[in-house]
């Protein structure tokens, strides 16, 4: 079903700085009861090539098997089915839709559905006539029993409402029986289709664009994938946000019984909390991410394979199994992690892989190749690679589109060319080392491979004692610009939930959706064209501290600048989303400065202050758009934190 971007409530969107007071957390909405809805065929029939100018549109059954039936040369079988669908909600989840068929024998035999292709109607159709249908089967049910219903799930070939048709075809020699729409006692063919209810109407949201539909954002050939990161779901132990795992020791200095005091707690951020809920929290917070991602546009996530053996593991295939249920359209991209795998053996790996790209929301190619995505491929040979997609097709049937992700791309590209679909990297967080990001995509496709493309937004990270100045905004949009103008064919934004790092995109305390809202805009550029500003719109971003400030925590590790990033700055930006014109007031520490800003995208700097910072677009008399960011600034921080925090106008 066919998912577009979500207004959600402020509460969620927006919480308080990490100093700040405690912000009610909205509960988890009741478990909503599934529906099912049963559509009868609208005209079935089959079709023999032993008689071929021979209609049966009046028969009571539908015969179908494979070329020797009936012991003749030339024999086959062939069912068609139609079933309108109607009714269905664009906001449907965790979809499933089968084809539900009654046998009037009980055969041994194998029936597989395969959607139409060409046009045909129940009185006319003869083999001679007979439409084209895909060569692939979306799903098959082996053994059949009289007068039982055997169920194939085509939830693949259903996107919502509309018309459906199917071919069902056999191979074996004896015929498989089944009722047709003629047959008395309403026995004949059926879809069905179960589904719960979304999480409301759907609405294009709160952006200054119309956000293009999911189906015409998944047309394109360009992909935006966002990399997850097992360590930190949106909940490690089912409890209230206040006092949870991420509040008791995580973000408190003394947490885990001081291990990380040095450096004034492990995290600056966490994901959105919410109050505990019943049943496997887990699973449904995997759910919700998912559902997050896909209302902001994106196309899967590169999942982080730290382990084949623990939680991690089990994150892992947590996460896929979410996708499966809320859309398997939204797909999961391997990105085993050759830190965290690296006394794995090829075998064991292999085997691994296998098992996750059993499911359908796991990411192939149009050609069925597997995608895998390592991360810090060199940390393996190319040979060892070789060796081991080998050992993926001959052990498991399974061909590999290899797309390594390199920390050192130009170092080991060559050696990896042979072997690879595509190629990607790491990438760097700042605006410097983000100016000219078209030599590597122009490399790559010069070698013929794809590029994915890192866009990113900040790097600080207070456990290893570095950051990178992000300037605001301005990594972000030039990561972007990177991507767009060298017409990289993948994006992977880095990253949707690394909070040890500071570089997630997914909504969390410190920014709400303010970073996804931005991006949103961004990725529809890159995949079909800028869109027109259709509401004003204005975000803030800034720290919460100087650069400088000293902490009165007793910190021992303090961050210092990665070398060769941009220079550190204390600003707060007001980036603009505008349909025309307008004066823009910022008022910074209870210093207010105006400015004009033009009609599109633009963005505007101005000294960091202690205090608050708000921004306020007019025209004339009227206020077109105004944000109040709810992160006060103070020059006595308790720990050192250089996180930038968004607002936006529209939250």
């Amino acid at each position: 079903m066919l998912n577009r971007y979500r207004a959600l409530p402020a509460a969620v969107a927006m919480l308080a700085a990490l100093a700040g007071t405690a912000v009610a957390v909205p509960a988890q909405a009741s478990a909503v009861a599934p529906v099912t809805v049963t559509f009868a065929a609208a005209e079935d029939v089959f079709v023999s090539q032993a008689e071929p100018a021979k209609s049966f549109a009046t028969a009571t059954w539908l015969s179908v098997c494979g070329t020797e039936c009936g012991s003749a040369a030339a024999g086959q079988r062939v069912g068609l089915i139609r079933f309108k669908v109607t009714g269905i909600p664009e906001d449907a989840e965790d979809v499933k839709v089968t084809l539900d068929v009654v046998s009037a024998r009980t055969t041994d035999t194998t029936v597989s559905a395969r959607p139409v292709t060409g046009s045909w109607t129940e009185a006319a159709t003869t083999w001679n006539t007979r439409p084209g249908f895909a060569a692939a089967a979306v799903a098959s049910h082996t053994g059949f029993t009289a007068g039982t219903t055997a169920k194939l799930d085509v939830s693949d070939a259903v996107t919502g409402d509309g018309t459906y048709a199917f071919a069902l075809t056999g191979t074996d020699a004896t015929a498989t029986v089944l009722m047709s729409s003629r047959e008395t006692g309403n026995r004949g063919p059926k879809l069905t289709v179960t589904y719960t209810e979304g999480g409301g109407k759907q609405t294009d949201g709160p952006l200054p664009f119309v956000l293009p539909g999911t189906a015409a954002l998944r047309g394109s050939a360009k992909k935006v994938f966002v990399h997850y990161f097992t360590p930190y779901p949106v909940s490690l132990d089912n409890q209230a946000p206040a006092s949870d795992y991420y509040a008791r020791n995580y973000l408190k200095p003394d947490g885990e019984s001081g291990k990380h005091a040095a450096y004034g707690g492990l995290l600056r951020d966490r994901p959105l909390g919410r109050d505990p809920i019943a049943g496997d929290y887990a699973l449904a917070d995997f759910k919700t991410e998912i559902r997050q991602a896909v209302a902001a546009g994106l196309d899967g996530f590169t999942v982080d394979i730290l382990s084949i053996t623990s939680a991690h593991w089990t994150r892992v295939q947590n996460l896929i199994k979410a996708a499966e249920a809320v859309d398997p359209g939204f797909k999961i991209v391997l990105m085993p992690d050759t830190n965290g795998l690296a006394s794995v053996d090829s075998a064991a790996f292999a085997t691994a892989m296998a098992k996750l790209a059993a499911s359908k929301s796991v990411y192939r190619l149009a050609d069925n190749r597997l995608v895998v995505a390592p991360f810090k491929a060199e940390g393996r040979s190319a040979a060892w690679w070789a060796d081991w997609m080998k050992t993926m097709e001959t052990q498991h049937g399974i061909k590999v589109a290899l797309v390594p992700c390199f920390l050192d791309f130009n170092k080991y590209r060559d050696a990896f060319a042979s072997i690879s679909y595509g190629f990607s990297n790491w990438g760097n967080r700042n605006p410097a080392a983000n100016s000219a990001l078209g030599g590597n995509i122009d490399r790559a496709h010069d070698m013929g491979k794809i590029w994915m493309q890192p866009v990113s937004i900040q790097d600080e990270r207070p456990n290893q004692g570095i950051f990178d100045e992000a300037g605001n905004t301005e990594n972000l949009r030039a990561t972007w610009k990177g991507a767009i103008d060298g017409k990289a064919d993948w994006v992977q934004l880095t990253t949707w939930n690394d909070y040890s790092e500071n570089t997630q995109f997914a909504p969390s305390r410190n920014a709400g959706w303010t970073y996804l809202d931005i991006n949103a805009y961004y990725l529809t550029c890159h995949k079909l064209g800028c869109p027109k500003i259709t509401n004003d719109a204005a975000y803030l971003t800034h720290r919460v501290q100087p650069v400088a400030a000293q902490p009165t925590f007793a910190q021992t590790k303090l961050m210092k600048l990665r070398g060769g990033s941009t220079a550190a700055r204390d600003t707060v930006e007001v980036l603009t989303m505008l349909t025309a014109a307008a004066k823009v007031s910022v008022t910074i520490g209870g210093t207010t400065q105006s400015y004009d800003a033009p009609a599109g995208v633009s963005a505007r700097t101005f000294p960091l202050r202690t205090g608050t910072a708000s921004a306020t677009v007019t025209r004339g008399t009227a206020t077109a758009a105004k944000v109040v960011s709810p992160y006060p600034v103070t020059a006595t921080p308790n720990v050192q934190d250089l996180h930038y925090r968004a607002a936006s106008s529209e939250r």
